[in-house]
């Protein structure tokens, strides 16, 4: 009866010290659970990814935070669109055009500027390559200097190679005046040996900020209104002046219908977004634009100078 006694016991405080085991091993697999499960949140929030972007030229700085704002993506990487846009946007407070000296109406000299360039596409590129632990990236500027000189500028308005008149009615006041404006756009723009011209660029987009008006432009063979209409009696009218200076026409486009103010097949249509005139300088030597448009008379006259005549400037390039 006794070693019962003792047998009951044993069971019981086997028992006991069994179940003590497994609840101590269920809290410490709890308390585990919670690590990791706590670990992984944590992993999943991401640290902050700052990356200073930085404009060696005037030591100036752009933080970029690559993981907030939908740039990063634990499961798809960087967002290149999203990045495109970003380097869009940096691009527009950094470009600027290349610009050539040229002479002012009084004959003084206006000094040039320089090209300047943010590669959008190679910011994108090396952002995606980026570590990390990357914490900075040099901004991939470029600059170009201009290519005409002042002293290449001497004599520059002496021979006049080509021009072009065409006639408007002044007494459409808004069409008048977006001739007027287009044409003081270009008016003394020099171009280097080699250099291009792009009328919308140079040009720049017609807005009633900058003092456009309404007036009537062609659009799929109809006449409709439109700020800006009238510019391309401008571009045709330069059109036909580069043509008879010997300039090389690169892009240029004919309205869908004929106009009345040059001949057919001699218009060069434009707009903001669309088509473009383009044409470039095939000479060894530069050449300058001028324009003149009265508003009383209702004419615009486009001229192109060099300091050679035609028979210097053809045989530079032969």
């Amino acid at each position: 009866m006794k070693k019962l006694w003792v047998f009951i016991v044993v069971i019981i405080s086997f028992s006991f010290c069994f179940s003590s085991m497994v609840a101590a091993e269920e809290e410490k697999s709890s308390r585990n659970h919670g690590l990791v499960h706590n670990e992984i949140e944590n992993y999943k929030k991401p640290v902050k990814w700052e990356v200073v972007l930085i404009d060696e030229r005037t030591d100036e700085e752009e933080v970029i935070v690559l993981n907030e704002y939908g740039y990063f993506s634990n499961s798809e990487g960087l967002d290149e669109d999203l990045l495109a846009q970003f380097a869009a946007k940096l691009a527009r407070n950094i470009d600027q055009p290349m610009r050539n000296p040229t002479i002012s109406p009084d004959g003084k000299i206006i000094p040039g500027q320089k090209q300047v360039i943010l590669s959008e596409k190679e910011l994108v590129s090396k952002i995606q390559e980026l570590d990390v632990h990357d914490q900075e990236l040099i901004l991939p500027i470029y600059e170009k200097k201009p290519t005409v000189s002042e002293e290449q500028l001497i004599g520059i308005l002496d021979v006049n190679i080509g021009t072009y008149s065409t006639h408007f009615n002044p007494s459409v006041e808004g069409r008048s005046v977006n001739i007027k404006l287009s044409a003081d756009s270009i008016q003394h723009y020099v171009l280097g040996p080699g250099d291009e011209f792009s009328f919308n660029k140079v040009v720049g987009q017609r807005t009633v900020e900058r003092g456009y008006r309404e007036a009537k432009e062609i659009v799929n063979k109809e006449f409709v209104m439109g700020i800006g209409g009238g510019i391309c009696q401008t571009s045709s009218t330069l059109f036909n002046a580069i043509d008879a200076a010997g300039l090389q026409v690169v892009e240029r486009y004919s309205h869908s219908r004929e106009i009345g103010y040059v001949p057919a097949n001699r218009d060069a249509t434009v707009s903001w977004g669309g088509p473009d005139f383009v044409f470039s300088n095939p000479y060894n030597f530069p050449v300058i634009l001028k324009t003149h448009v009265s508003l009383n008379s209702g004419k615009i006259t486009v001229e192109v100078f060099s300091s050679q005549n035609k028979e210097q400037l053809v045989a530079s390039i032969q």
